[in-house]
Order: structure tokens, then C-alpha cells, then sequence
């Protein structure tokens, strides 16, 4: 008889928990979880995610604001045009530390101090978002989140009563552009890609509350986090486990890195330069890939920034050395008909960039290191063009 209610029991809850209805028991827990990098480049900044668990209830599930799918229909266009959709997936929480073990990532859990009120409300939020018709969201990599969700509903939930406050105010004041790059090395093929695609806005100061974009953040802002508990303030974190202690994954370089590719790019044009000069002529096919090249890249930033929704891909001065128009310029036939107007363009080409130098030195626009050499060598041969036009004119 008592095996018999029991079930019922558990029965009837289960049933109240699908409609979103069931209460919590006072030995309820709601928690932050923190998983540390993986191998993809989707999976460099780690993640972030919701625990409730309810040892009475039988409950244990995971909130995951980060679950998308590459199969659904327009998601890679939607991805380029900046309208991706992502989602609120609910799993059981064994599920999600297996998949995470199996990955050998860390993951660390949060418990928070909360009221059972509070809990409560926490677990009637994100019930809601997880039904079908409130589950997808607009995503934003840097405003929009699994890692922001979770500081947008934490200050929903509790509102003023929780202070998120600054980690150290000794630190120096860093850009979004600089909090990325602390996940992703600056000699990756992922880091180059994200810095020329995007412009000036992750330039800019972030706040405190932008710091949160990433999941390591999430956990450190957590962590000296207060609340308000019966007029008391306390630490918004009541205790911290260490779930997973596999070591932490650093992001692989390639075998080719864009540093080196440049790299030797740089010198090969460098070499073809010299040659050039001391033989008084001009490598055609050399020009015509080098402009052809720094032409698409100018066109896929113009793109970007003109025709897209992404929130940081305007104001991209990249465009001052991968120079769209230098797409139509390589089709064109560089000889002597046209000597003076090519000697006022690539005049024009090296000025742009002695331009993008000063926006560089005065932190208006960072810009990819790895192509550094690449750059040396643009303006090397911009004067070298220059000049052997300008020479051709007073022939």
C-alpha cells in the first residue's frame, strides 16, 4: 500500500512539473553551472547554464540557453545575415555532466542563497521559456547569450536586491575586443576571421555587466555577487562544487598559422618588390592577386557591416586595407594609358593605411596582429606602384 502511494505520488508530481505548476520543497537548490572550453570554436569560451534540483521531487534538470541546430532551415544564412535563433533545451542533469565528462571539460556548480520563494520563481521563469513558443531567442554572441541569460534573469528575478559587483578595481578596463581574445589566442585562424569581420564596437570599454558574455566571467561575477536575505546582505552564493576537474583545453593553432602565412606572404612579396625595382618593371599576376584578394575581403567587411543585422560588424575599419574597390581595379589593365590615375590610386592605397595606423595607435579599432606583415608588405608595394607609374607618366 505504501510502495502504491508512493508512486502516485511521484506520479502526481511529475504531472504537475510538466505544466509547470509543481512547488519546490525547502530542500530544493537552484545553481549556476561553469564549463570550461572545448575543441571547437563554438566551444572556446566555455558555457553556462541553470541547475534545479529537488532531492524530494526526484528533479534534476539542466536550463541550456545555448542549444542551436545546424540542420534547421536557414540557420547558416541566418547566421551571416546576423538573425541567428537559438534556444532554451531542458535535459536531465545526469545527461548533461555525461556529455561533458565524456568531453573531459570542467564544471563547476553555483549554489545560490535563495528564499524558497525566489527558488521558486527562478524555476517558473525558465519553466515558461521553455515551452515551445518561448524558447527560441534572437542571439547575439556578445549581448545575447547563455552566459548573459543568466545574469539578465538572475536581476529579473531578484531585482534590486542583488549587486553584481566589480571583480577588482585594480584591473585594467578592458574592451570586448580584449575579453574575447583572452578565450581565443591571437595566432588562430578563428580569432584572425572574428577581428576582421567585426568593427570598432568591441573597441569599447566594457561595462561590468558586458564582462558577463562570457561564462568565466559569469562564475567570477557570481562569486562576489551579494543579495539581500531578511535585511541582511549576504554572499548571492551559498556554496561551490567542483563537478568535473579535468584540466582545462586550450585552443590549438593550426600547423599553419595566420602569423606564419603572412608571414612568409610578406616576404615572398618583399622579394618580388625588390626584384621589381632593381629590374624597373612589374609583376602583373603578383598586383592583380594581391588586389583581388584585399578586394573580396573589403567586400565580405562592407557586407557585413552594410547588409547585415550583427551588432558589432559596423564601423569596421578594416576596409581601410582590405579595400573593396580593389576588386574592380584587379580586372583592370594597369599600363600606361591609365599611368597617372594608378599613380594617384596606390598613392591613395598607402594613405589609407598610414590612416589605420593612427586609429590603431589612438584605440579607436584594434586590428588582427597575425596580419601585420601582410601590411608591411601592402604599403611596400603601394609606394613601390606609386612611384613606377608616376615614373611611366613623365616618360
Amino acid at each position: 500500500m505504501k510502495k502504491n502511494y508512493f508512486l502516485l505520488l511521484c506520479f502526481l508530481s511529475f504531472f504537475n512539473l510538466s505544466n509547470g505548476q509543481v512547488q519546490l520543497s525547502v530542500y530544493s537548490e537552484v545553481s549556476i553551472v561553469t564549463a570550461g572550453p572545448g575543441t571547437e570554436i563554438f566551444e572556446t569560451f566555455g558555457h553556462a547554464a541553470i541547475r534545479i534540483k529537488d532531492p524530494v521531487l526526484q528533479l534534476d534538470v539542466i536550463y541550456n540557453y545555448g542549444m542551436f541546430d545546424f540542420n534547421a532551415p536557414n540557420f547558416n544564412l541566418n547566421f551571416v545575415k546576423g538573425t541567428p535563433y537559438y534556444s532554451l533545451g531542458k535535459q536531465r542533469f545526469s545527461h548533461f555532466i555525461s556529455s561533458y565528462n565524456f568531453q573531459k571539460r570542467w564544471v563547476k556548480q553555483q549554489v545560490l542563497n535563495l528564499s524558497q520563494s525566489e527558488k521558486q520563481a527562478y524555476f517558473l521563469y525558465l519553466e515558461n521559456n521553455a515551452r515551445p513558443e518561448n524558447r527560441d531567442y534572437l542571439y547575439d554572441p556578445y549581448y545575447n547569450n547563455c552566459a548573459t541569460k543568466l545574469r539578465d534573469i538572475t536581476t529579473d528575478i531578484l531585482g534590486n536586491k542583488v549587486t553584481f559587483k566589480a571583480l577588482d578595481s585594480r584591473k585594467k578596463n578592458y574592451t570586448l575586443r580584449e575579453l574575447m581574445q583572452q578565450e581565443i589566442p591571437w595566432n588562430t585562424w578563428g580569432s584572425l576571421g572574428i577581428n576582421i569581420a567585426l568593427g570598432s564596437e568591441l573597441d569599447k570599454i566594457a561595462t561590468e555587466n558586458q564582462y558577463m558574455y562570457l561564462p568565466d566571467y559569469v562564475y567570477q561575477k557570481f562569486k562576489v555577487a551579494t543579495t539581500n536575505q531578511n535585511k541582511e546582505v549576504v554572499p548571492l552564493v551559498k556554496k561551490e562544487v567542483d563537478l568535473l576537474l579535468h584540466p582545462e583545453k586550450q585552443y590549438k593553432s593550426a600547423l599553419l598559422s595566420p602569423f606564419l602565412l603572412f608571414m612568409l606572404l610578406g616576404l615572398l612579396g618583399l622579394l618580388i618588390t625588390y626584384k621589381d625595382h632593381t629590374n624597373r618593371k612589374r609583376t602583373k599576376w603578383f598586383d592583380s592577386l594581391l588586389l583581388f584578394a584585399t578586394g573580396i575581403l573589403g567586400s565580405l567587411v562592407l557586407f557585413l557591416w552594410c547588409f547585415t543585422n550583427h551588432s558589432t560588424a559596423p564601423n569596421n575599419f578594416n576596409f581601410l586595407w582590405a579595400f573593396a574597390p580593389n576588386l574592380l581595379v584587379a580586372f583592370l589593365r594597369l599600363n600606361k594609358t591609365w599611368k597617372r590615375w594608378f599613380s594617384l590610386y596606390f598613392k591613395f592605397l598607402a594613405l589609407l593605411l598610414f590612416v589605420m595606423l593612427v586609429f590603431w595607435v589612438l584605440g579607436i579599432q584594434s586590428f588582427p596582429l597575425a596580419i601585420i606583415p601582410f601590411l608591411i608588405l601592402l604599403f611596400v608595394r603601394y609606394i613601390y606602384l606609386q612611384h613606377y607609374f608616376s615614373s611611366l607618366h613623365k616618360e
